[in-house]
Parts: C-alpha cells; sequence; structure tokens
C-alpha cells in the first residue's frame, strides 16, 4: 500500500481525495480493518490540510454545491432526498431563488465534511443578482 503523508500541494490533496473515494468505496465491497485505518489517515490529512488552507471559505456556496454533486455523481433528486427537501425547493436553491436554511447547511455539511461556516457565506439570490 501507498504511504500517506502530510499534504503540501494542491494536486496531492486532489489525488488524497480521489484515493479516499475509490479505498471507501473498496472498503463496502471488501472491508478490513487495514483498509479502514488507510481510510481514516486520509481523512485526517484531508481535514487538515483544509483547516490549513481555507480556499473554500471564499467560494459561493451554490458553486460549491453544484460542484460537489458534479464531483460525487450526485443528481437533484438525490441530493434533495439527502436533504430531506423537496426537488423544486432544492432547484429554487441551486437557481438562487431561495437561501439556504440551516438544516439544509447542517445535512451538506454532514454529508460532504464541510464546516457550516463555508456553506454560510453569505451570497447573492433573489432580486440581489441584478444588483
Amino acid at each position: 500500500m501507498k504511504a500517506y503523508t502530510i499534504i503540501r500541494s494542491d494536486d496531492q490533496y486532489r489525488q488524497y481525495s480521489e484515493d479516499y473515494k475509490h479505498l471507501s468505496a473498496e472498503y463496502k465491497v471488501k472491508p478490513s480493518q487495514e483498509l479502514l485505518d488507510i481510510i481514516d489517515t486520509i481523512d485526517l490529512l484531508i481535514e487538515k490540510y483544509d483547516e490549513q488552507h481555507p480556499q473554500l471559505k471564499t467560494i459561493d456556496p451554490i458553486e460549491l454545491i453544484q460542484s460537489l454533486m458534479k464531483e460525487n455523481n450526485i443528481n437533484q433528486q438525490k441530493l434533495a432526498d439527502l436533504l430531506q427537501i423537496s426537488k423544486g425547493h432544492l432547484s429554487d436553491i441551486l437557481n438562487y431563488k431561495k437561501g439556504l436554511s440551516k438544516k439544509v447547511i447542517r445535512a451538506l455539511s454532514h454529508r460532504f465534511k464541510l464546516e457550516q461556516e463555508v456553506l454560510s457565506q453569505p451570497y447573492k439570490f433573489g432580486s440581489d443578482l441584478e444588483n
């Protein structure tokens, strides 16, 4: 198995994120303590990098959600179900017609392992978009 070290670049971060996804899927099929330990190690390294590189805190929360949906191959219906809201409500959020509620922020934060403050950033929606 590959040795995982402290993340020092965005490229390494992306590679570890891919490894995390791949190994997590592998663990679902063939669980083992060794694999779980590697997954936990990668998770800690990614969290540490995120703490030290708060670039996500400047991104538009809606753009972030759309990006996470694409990266994780999650469609609107699946995300709406996950968030326990209607597909129409999610569509309004993604089209800047409605804001993110605390409940939705908590659910997204939990699902995508993000700090809630990343999704709580102010952004323009509704009539603000025209200004």
